[in-house]
């Protein structure tokens, strides 16, 4: 895998850390049309926080909100970064537009992995959803 220089990773030997450990929760939590995606974030203080999906007719929650309260229930209050791998081997995959949004409301500083062409870049969370709607103490 390797990283665009469009966008340089912070650290990218640790953002290709967070897209293995995703991609090795897909590997093997993700099993049926229940659980497809895994994702992996880190924490200020360099942990890492995985989670999956939960579908449901009713609207389940992405991987990514799953590691939302996956962290805050480890006491973690920060993430630095995010990536979301899609079962199967379908690789890194970018968050839905619920998720950025919920991402950008959460994180506003938060790099999130892509796949871009075959090219892993680092995005900040503000370029993924341009125009967005923005909470008053945000500003």
């Amino acid at each position: 895998m390797t990283t665009d220089s469009g966008h340089a990773c912070r650290e990218p030997d640790l953002d290709l850390e967070l897209v293995h450990a995703a991609t090795r929760v897909a590997e093997t939590a993700c099993h049926g049309e229940l659980h497809t995606v895994a994702a992996a974030a880190r924490t200020r203080d360099g942990r890492i926080v995985t989670g999956v999906n939960a579908f449901h007719f009713t609207g389940g929650p992405c991987a990514e909100l799953v590691v939302i309260g996956a962290a805050v229930a480890q006491g973690v209050r920060e993430l630095t970064a995010m990536v979301a791998v899609a079962d199967r081997g379908r690789g890194v995959i970018p968050p839905c537009g619920r998720c950025r949004q919920v991402l950008l409301d959460y994180y506003p500083e938060l790099t999130v992995i892509i796949n871009t062409g075959g090219w892993l870049r680092c995005v900040p969370v503000r370029e993924l959803l341009p125009e967005a709607y923005v909470w008053a103490d945000q500003v």
